[in-house]
């Protein structure tokens, strides 16, 4: 077969796949500073807004959501074109999701400097972010899973079911994790409390991690 009878889009993988760079870059660029502010103090600039409380989720965020999932998301839109031979559901509908997710990295570069957080671990994002961090994550389930349906293959490629499995258990493990009463537009409160918080908090802190480095072997 012809694979440029497919019409493959490789340009928005290739978008994502740059954007995790830059953004693997800030946030590792970020990490050192937090490292050389723990040796020395000095260099938090007596400043509200670069001090090692706040830059700290910056770093995790730009590492975890703009480094890891935007090139899992580059990679997932890869592999499940050339393993069910046949072009993106919707082309239109993958620029949404990339630009969609740039703009939740946008605005936590934005509100997490300023003191905007819910002060839960690698879940610091405020709530009006969540909600749409979850209409992207919805609208790339549909792209992904909308292009499967139109393979061209009997059989489903192993990784897809592995992608599947991570789009599905994110959302699902997110959702759950964030649920939060909302006190004014940026500011939160978890509907969990205590021993309850903690546990629901490094179910969703751990798991990511997992899934991260099983899908890293297929990548």
């Amino acid at each position: 077969m012809d694979i440029r009878a497919n019409n493959y889009d490789t340009k928005v993988v290739r978008y994502f796949i740059l954007a995790s760079l830059i953004w693997a870059v800030a946030g590792m660029v970020i990490g050192v500073i937090l490292a050389a502010q723990l040796y020395w103090p000095v260099l938090n600039f007596d400043s509200e807004y670069f001090q090692f409380g706040r830059l700290r989720p910056l770093h995790t965020s730009g590492v975890i959501y703009g480094f890891v999932v935007n090139i899992l998301m580059g990679t997932s839109l890869y592999i499940v074109q050339r393993t069910c031979q046949c072009a993106l559901f919707n082309k239109s509908l993958s620029w949404m999701v990339f630009w969609g997710w740039q703009l939740v990295l946008l605005l936590a570069l934005i509100s997490l400097p300023l003191g905007y957080t819910t002060s839960k671990e690698y879940a610091e994002l405020e709530w009006p972010i969540d909600l749409l961090i979850v209409l992207v994550w919805v609208l790339y389930g549909v792209l992904f899973f909308g292009t499967i349906a139109k393979r061209k293959v009997e059989h489903i490629f192993v990784a897809n079911w592995f992608f599947a499995a991570f789009i599905i258990v994110i959302a699902m493990i997110f959702v759950v994790n964030n649920l939060a009463m909302p006190a004014s537009f940026m500011k939160s409160y978890s509907v969990y409390a205590g021993a309850q918080d903690a546990i629901v908090q490094w179910w969703w802190g751990i798991t990511p991690s997992v899934s991260y480095s099983q899908l890293g072997s297929l990548v």
